[in-house]
């Protein structure tokens, strides 16, 4: 009995992998490729957003003016690159 466990466990785990494939391909629009330089604008703009995020929650407990100013700077920098882009 124990050996049908395992064969249920590997089963269930193949269908979880499969679907988690099945949903990063389904993120992409179909039909539509994108080129190296759109992968590449895409990758950048989600960095910009990840440092954004970043920097709003060290704003969030930054305590030391001098720090606080450094962050504001920084995440007015980010902003600006963001509607450039």
């Amino acid at each position: 009995m124990g050996a049908y466990n395992l064969d249920m466990a590997r089963g269930w785990e193949s269908k979880s992998v499969e679907q988690q494939q099945e949903e990063a391909t389904s993120s992409q629009p179909q039909g539509k490729l994108l080129t190296p330089e759109q992968i590449v604008e895409q990758q950048k703009l989600k960095g910009l957003e990840l440092s954004r995020q970043r920097v709003l929650q060290q704003l969030k407990v930054a305590s030391n003016p001098q720090h606080r100013s450094m962050l504001e700077a920084a995440l007015s920098e980010l902003d600006a690159q963001l509607k450039s882009a």
